[in-house]
């Protein structure tokens, strides 16, 4: 969603290669090597956590059945998820759920 995809093509090209790998995995119905809940962005959002030279950070939904929606992709650089970050994932997930419920489907 939104700028996800770019900010991922962005990425040196190791750090595309495992974020590719890892939501290869999601989309197989597996759990990711390294990821953690992110209750705070909305319900069933996950973040999947690429190790490289920079930390960087994708936030993802599974729980719709016609997709895996990459919310958010981004470069961490401190020990907390940023607000601003947060703010957008939230935002990004309230709008794919009302999408989502404007075209009948219902709730994950």
């Amino acid at each position: 969603m939104g700028d996800s995809q770019a900010r991922l093509r962005a990425a040196p090209a190791d750090i595309r290669s495992d974020a590719g790998y890892q939501l290869d995995l999601v989309q197989l119905g597996e759990a990711p090597e390294d990821f953690r809940p992110m209750p705070d962005v909305g319900p069933g959002v996950m973040e999947i956590r690429i190790h490289g030279e920079n930390e960087y950070r994708a936030c993802y939904v599974a729980r719709c059945e016609e997709a895996v929606y990459m919310l958010h992709c981004f470069v961490k650089k401190t020990q907390g998820t940023r607000k601003a970050d947060l703010d957008l994932g939230r935002k990004r997930y309230i709008s794919l759920m009302g999408a989502r419920k404007s075209r009948g489907r219902r709730e994950p």
